[in-house]
């Protein structure tokens, strides 16, 4: 409860300030990998030891290859400083993560009484993800149709609960707007050149400028 405090706290913060983009992508809205590296940053500020984890899995016979990045918060005097170890998780977009185009009245009912942001122990995740996919399953096998292998528990767990790596974030500094490896070009304006000290030898007539 405590960190779920502090994250709702540090995203009303950010939404008031404004996540400054620092990579090239085009996004419509708050960029995610820039929100929830500003969003790591803010909590690290208040004393709270925050990752952000990317998970990364390879094809299998029963689900396709992903990856998936979220946020972890680990207790500094706890043994979870470990790779293998799992923290707190914090995942932005929970409810959307779950999300059906075609699920029936039944099935979007539960959706929405999930969170947008989860905060939550692997434990209580992993529950979650259980009955979350058996309710996806029923759904598309009362609808007579093909439950997609990026629905399946499998793949779900391997996003949080699979293999990842932590990384530590920091502050990063936006990009310039334009080329910044492009070398720059002295702009030379044509009423302050002066023609007899760059070019000696060239030979012109004095005229007469009407105002």
């Amino acid at each position: 409860m405590r960190i779920q405090e502090a994250t709702k706290e540090a995203l009303r913060e950010l939404d008031l300030i404004g996540v400054q983009c620092g990579c090239w992508r085009t996004v419509t809205g708050s960029c995610r990998n820039c929100l929830q590296r500003e969003l790591s940053i803010h909590l690290q500020n208040k004393g709270f030891n925050c990752h952000l984890c990317k998970s990364k899995w390879k094809s299998s016979a029963k689900i396709p290859a992903g990856e998936h990045t979220y946020l972890e918060v680990v207790e500094k005097s706890s043994t979870a400083k470990r790779a293998g170890d799992k923290g707190v998780v914090i995942e932005l977009n929970f409810q959307a993560e779950f999300k059906m185009g075609k699920a029936n009245e039944s099935y979007n009912k539960l959706i929405r009484r999930l969170p947008d942001l989860f905060v939550g122990k692997a434990e209580r995740l992993k529950a979650l993800i259980k009955i979350l996919c058996s309710a996806a399953k029923k759904c598309m096998k009362e609808k007579k149709m093909h439950l997609a292998p990026w629905r399946k528990q499998k793949y779900m767990q391997a996003k949080w609960l699979g293999s990842y790596v932590r990384t530590k974030t920091t502050a990063v500094a936006p990009l310039p707007v334009g080329f910044p490896d492009r070398p720059q070009i002295p702009k030379v304006s044509m009423l302050t050149f002066d023609l007899r000290e760059n070019s000696p030898r060239l030979h012109y007539a004095a005229v007469e400028v009407a105002c």
